[in-house]
């Protein structure tokens, strides 16, 4: 006699998936060779952008979790100083330099320079690769990783190695600045991630490092490249807003009401010699420029001395600025967030406290002059 109820009651039983909506979290035995942390280093007429500087130290912290080296790369022209840059570079820490020097480097173009990238990471098999979340670094980042298969979390303003999988560990913004998320890359190499500048401190150069150069090729011609580089102009307005790299910044929020007393922001700033910064309400308001928005969607900054005026201090703006050496708060409310992280805060109306500094160090500067003089 068959038991009609037992096809129906293996029917209803749960079927079993694996987490992750049957994704492999398990790394692939070939790429378990990858190891080192690589750097890209990002370099403009002779210049090293200096969140490169910033990630070498970044990246030493994670290989010495890791047990690992430090490595970066460093693309250019025939004729660029590569050599000099990857000096530089191990006295911030890093272990190894490979260099490619090619006539087709010269300026940066995605393609021979995702090409070079690539190239490197799949003939030296390195398990993590940072790049500056700069137009350039996003800009290859993106295509290094398309290219590679692998995956990239963006715009990082943490990165550690987690202590159960040693995979590295990027929290970023999401939701509009309103929740921290942390990806891994666990089945993938090499693990990517940008991280905008000023984000990670600058570290300490130790003149009396040296390292490994590596040097190798590139196997590229020009006729093979869409794009030409024809001219190089150098944009106008590109030395206007340089929040990033202020020594001293004048903050204001929706908190000064309206854009005309906005202004008294920016004469504050004037008379300091600094630059202006906002919040994310007052750009989207149109009251300032979006180059001048500080928090998480905005410009991470880490001044001397910054000023905030009618902010309120909530986490996206904290993130942007908690780095900075010293924090005035001006606010009319005594239990506005900003309070709980300033170094000094003044209660009071800003419209009416603003004027007032600015007058301040007028005259004092002024008698400072004076006396030099």
């Amino acid at each position: 006699m068959t038991d009609a109820s037992t096809p129906n009651a293996a029917a209803a039983a749960p079927v079993k998936r694996p987490a992750g909506r049957g994704r492999n979290t398990e790394l692939p035995e070939h790429l378990k060779a990858y190891k080192g942390v690589w750097v890209f280093v990002e370099h403009d007429r002779g210049h090293v952008h200096s969140v490169s500087w910033e990630l070498v130290g970044e990246a030493r912290k994670l290989a010495d979790t890791l047990g690992s080296t430090v490595s970066v790369v460093v693309l250019g022209g025939v004729d660029e100083a590569l050599e000099k840059f990857a000096a530089e570079a191990f006295t911030y820490g890093a272990d190894k330099a490979y260099i490619v020097h090619d006539p087709v480097l010269k300026g940066y173009r995605n393609e021979p320079f995702t090409k070079g990238l690539t190239d490197l990471v799949n003939k030296y098999q390195p398990e993590i690769l940072l790049l500056g979340a700069t137009s350039m670094g996003r800009d290859l980042a993106g295509s290094v990783a398309t290219t590679l298969l692998t995956g990239l979390t963006a715009d990082c303003p943490e990165l550690r190695i987690d202590p159960v999988s040693k995979a590295l560990a990027a929290t970023r913004p999401t939701f509009g600045g309103s929740l921290y998320c942390t990806i891994m890359t666990l089945a993938y190499r090499p693990q990517m991630a940008t991280v905008r500048p000023r984000v990670m401190l600058m570290p300490t150069a130790d003149a009396s490092r040296t390292g490994e150069i590596v040097q190798d090729t590139l196997g590229m011609v020009e006729t093979e490249i869409v794009t030409k580089l024809l001219d190089f102009i150098a944009d106008a307005n590109s030395n206007k807003i340089n929040l990033p790299y202020a020594d001293v910044i004048v903050s204001g929020g929706k908190g000064l009401k309206n854009p005309e007393n906005f202004k008294l922001v920016f004469e504050l700033a004037r008379v300091l010699g600094g630059e202006v910064g906002a919040t994310r309400p007052c750009v989207q308001a149109g009251w300032v420029e979006a180059d001048r928005q500080v928090g998480q969607t905005g410009k991470t900054v880490r001044p001397k001395l910054y000023i905030a005026a009618g902010v309120s201090g909530a986490i996206q703006h904290r993130v942007g600025c908690e780095g900075s050496d010293v924090i005035v708060a001006i606010n009319t409310d005594p239990n506005a967030p900003i309070f709980e992280y300033a170094h000094y805060g003044i209660v009071g109306n800003a419209m009416q406290v603003l004027p007032a500094l600015t007058q301040a160090f007028a005259a004092h500067l002024a008698l400072r002059s004076r006396q030099v003089a």
